[in-house]
């Protein structure tokens, strides 16, 4: 496969931004491009999630086959299966004749089922049956057909919830879900709100042939700090409605105001993580992100050691160790050399390195300004929240915190869970 670089995507769609969170989603949609595997993107409205599916299909190999996006829920639910499907003529009132359905259209392509969460139940029966099999039948047939095609989907919906309430297929969501791209919302994005700002108003002044706006240092940062529930279509709606309307295009805060007030309500965003709606101040949503984001690190961090320590102790080389002895004391803990001197271990081997992960992680916080109760406030409900997820199994919610069962157990009966 060509090399690729996230500037190169960027440049090709048209991708502003430079926060990690968006790059992490670009890199991910590249290293899956050239395989078939199904992707789920995740992501609120407006976050632009439809870019995504686009840089999947352009840089696979399906790149010549046909790419089509359907918005699930823009079809009414008495026509869904028909569209997607297709139907044989007379099937229902209005058949006059056969039709092909975008699975059949598409076929050794791509297609990008945008709002999947609001698709049917017997809907997501058939498209259940295509990602088991590629078969499918037509609405009024009973012949099989067979479609070679490449699905990703998208949704803002808690899709947990969802399967909760009955509403969404449990399997289906484990089908679609091999491979999850985040989105970022735009109010964790904060530093790219200038570049996105600049973007769409040069965009809107050769649009309409007049001086692009620009902003006044209180104003750009009275636009950082707003929470942005509509996401970047919000923030390019507003830009081009004060593009149009106003004739001083320097803009100040006392105008920009008048777009967007000082004073709105508390605002509700949906939280993927614990399946439920929650509002809260943007601190606070901030803080949340930063601790998901600082533990991921560290879990991965934990991986690389674990991969390392395995390395140097299935490969031994005396020399290597002695001379990087003090390095390596320090990554890995003091070190008990074997008879033979070649191979070491830790020294306290009954606590896992997950144990030194999660305390690590605590640590770093707490010396980042976050108190030791707003630390174990977040503990709980991280510890909450993948219980539930997983339905009380503690290994495989030890398994999604990146901590070992053992001290699962130990927070469980720390805080009576």
């Amino acid at each position: 496969m060509e090399s690729i670089s996230i500037q190169n995507i960027k440049q090709k769609f048209g991708i502003i931004g430079y926060d990690y969170a968006l790059y992490r989603a670009l890199e991910k949609s590249i290293q899956v491009a050239p395989t078939d595997i199904s992707v789920l993107v995740l992501g609120e409205s407006g976050v632009g999630k439809e870019f995504i599916p686009k840089i999947i299909h352009q840089y696979s190999s399906r790149k010549h086959h046909a790419y089509i996006a359907v918005n699930c829920g823009a079809i009414p639910e008495g026509t869904i299966d028909s569209e997607l499907f297709g139907h044989e003529k007379g099937s229902f009132t209005g058949a006059t004749s056969m039709r092909k359905g975008y699975f059949e259209g598409a076929n050794g392509g791509t297609i990008f089922l945008d709002e999947v969460g609001e698709l049917p139940l017997t809907t997501q029966v058939r498209l259940l049956r295509i990602l088991e099999s590629g078969e499918f039948i037509k609405v009024g047939s009973s012949k099989i057909q067979k479609t070679n095609i490449r699905i990703v989907a998208a949704t803002n919906l808690n899709i947990v919830e969802s399967i909760q309430k009955g509403k969404f297929r449990e399997d289906l969501y484990y089908r679609l879900n091999t491979v999850q791209i985040n989105v970022p919302p735009l109010r964790f994005r904060k530093n790219d709100i200038k570049f996105l700002f600049k973007k769409f108003s040069n965009d809107f002044s050769e649009k309409y042939h007049m001086p692009s706006i620009t902003l006044t240092e209180e104003s750009l940062k009275y636009l950082a700090n707003y929470p942005w529930p509509g996401n970047i279509r919000q923030l390019k709606n507003l830009i081009e409605q004060i593009s149009v309307v106003e004739t001083t295009r320097e803009i100040s805060i006392e105008k920009l105001k008048e777009y967007i007030p000082e004073n709105i309500p508390s605002i509700s965003f949906s939280n993927h993580n614990n399946n439920v709606i929650e509002t809260r101040s943007f601190h606070e949503r901030e803080k949340d992100f930063l601790y998901k984001i600082l533990f991921d690190m560290k879990k991965n961090l934990n991986d690389l050691k674990n991969i390392t320590f395995q390395l140097i102790k299935n490969n031994p080389n005396p020399r290597f160790i002695e001379k990087n002895q003090h390095l390596m004391e320090k990554v890995f803990g003091k070190m008990i050399h074997n008879r033979d001197d070649s191979i070491f271990q830790l020294e306290d081997s009954s606590k896992s390195s997950s144990d030194l992960d999660y305390e690590e992680v605590e640590e770093d916080l707490s010396k980042s300004g976050f108190s030791s109760f707003s630390l174990q406030k977040k503990e709980i409900e991280f510890i909450q929240k993948a219980l539930k997820k997983n339905n009380g199994k503690r290994r495989k919610a030890a398994k999604e915190l990146g901590i070992s069962e053992r001290t699962l157990y130990r927070k469980i009966k720390q805080y009576g869970l």
